[in-house]
C-alpha cells in the first residue's frame, strides 16, 4: 500500500511471541508509516506467553527490526510497558536501541489537545480481572482466537480480506460491551480528573473512538485480532484505521466532531448478514465500533 504519513501513530498488543499475532501485517504497516513519533502502547512482546511457552516467527524478529530501524532513522520511539510485557516497567526511563521506555506519556497534539497515553490495565477492576475475557472465561477466549486464525488461514488462501472475527462476537455479546463500556467510563473520568482532553490507550483488544463528558476516548486496538492503530494528522484530528490487505478508515476525532465510517462497520460485520449488522453495529451509543 502507498506511504501513510502522519505525525503520530499509536499501536499496541502486537504480542509478539504468540501464534495468534499478525505480525507480517504490522510489518507491512511499519514499512507503510511514515511518522515523527510512534508510541507503543503496551504488550508488544509476550513475555508473559514466552515464558509458558517457546514460540517465535521469523517475522516477529523483523517487526523488532523495523521498531529499532524506525528509531535509528529518527523517529522518536515511546516504548509504554503493559501487563504482558510488565518486566519492561523497571526500565521506565531508559533508553534501549534508540527507544525509550516511560511508564505513560502525556501527548499534546498538533491542534493543542492534551492526552494520558497508557496500556490501560491500571482501569481493570480488581473484582474482574485483568481482561474481558475473564468475563467469558479463558477457554472461550482461547476458542475465538483458534478459530479466528483458522478462519484468516482458509480465506487467506481463498485470497479473501482478513475478517476479524472476535470482534463480531464481543459485539454482540451483551456482557463483554457492558464490561468495555465499563472500562471505557474507568479510563474517561480519569483524564477528566487529571485535567486533560483524553486518554489513548490499548489492553481490552477493541479499537474504538468515544467522547464521553468532553472527554476524548480512544483505543488504537491491537494486532491479535483487529489489525488496527491510531494515527495523527498534522492537523491534530486522530484516526483509528484497520490494516490488512486492504486499507480502512474505522473513524475520524477531530475538535469538532467524531465520525464513524459506515464501510468500516460493514468490513467488520458478520459475513452471513452484513446489511441488518451493520444497523445493529451504528445503532450503539455515538462513537466507533473497531
Amino acid at each position: 500500500m502507498a506511504k501513510l504519513t502522519c505525525r503520530s501513530a499509536f499501536i499496541s498488543d502486537v504480542h509478539l511471541g504468540t501464534p495468534d499475532c499478525k505480525a507480517a501485517y504490522l510489518l507491512d504497516f511499519l514499512r507503510s508509516v511514515d511518522c515523527e513519533r510512534l508510541y507503543l502502547v503496551g504488550d508488544i512482546v509476550d513475555l508473559e506467553a514466552l515464558a509458558k511457552r517457546h514460540w517465535w516467527h521469523p517475522d516477529h524478529s523483523a517487526v523488532i527490526a523495523e521498531l529499532i530501524a524506525m528509531a535509528a532513522r529518527g523517529v522518536e520511539v515511546i516504548y509504554i510497558p503493559g501487563n504482558h510485557d510488565y518486566q519492561m516497567r523497571g526500565l521506565a526511563g531508559s533508553t534501549i536501541a534508540g527507544i525509550r521506555v516511560e511508564l505513560d506519556a502525556l501527548h499534546e497534539g498538533a491542534d493543542g489537545r492534551r492526552y494520558r497515553v497508557s496500556h490501560g490495565d491500571e482501569f481493570d477492576p480488581d473484582h474482574i480481572g485483568k481482561r474481558w475475557l475473564t468475563v467469558l472465561g479463558d477457554a472461550m477466549h482461547r476458542m475465538i482466537c483458534w478459530a479466528n486464525r483458522r478462519m484468516h488461514s482458509v480465506r487467506r488462501r481463498m485470497e479473501l480480506p482478513y475478517v476479524p472475527l472476535s470482534i463480531i462476537i464481543k459485539s454482540h455479546v451483551g456482557m463483554a460491551m457492558s464490561y468495555i463500556r465499563g472500562y471505557e467510563q474507568r479510563v474517561a473520568a480519569d483524564a477528566a480528573e487529571r485535567g486533560l482532553d483524553g486518554h489513548i490507550c490499548g489492553h481490552i483488544h477493541f479499537g474504538h473512538m468515544r467522547p464521553i463528558n468532553g472527554i476524548l476516548y480512544l483505543n488504537d486496538g491491537d494486532w491479535v485480532e483487529h489489525c488496527t492503530a491510531l494515527v495523527e494528522d498534522f492537523s491534530g484530528a486522530m484516526e483509528l484505521v484497520h490494516w490488512t490487505e486492504r486499507y480502512t478508515p474505522l473513524g475520524r476525532a477531530s475538535r469538532e466532531t467524531v465520525l464513524p465510517s459506515p464501510e468500516a462497520v460493514l468490513a467488520f460485520a458478520p459475513l452471513a448478514d452484513c446489511r441488518n449488522d451493520l444497523s445493529d453495529l451504528t445503532s450503539m451509543e455515538p462513537s466507533l465500533v473497531g
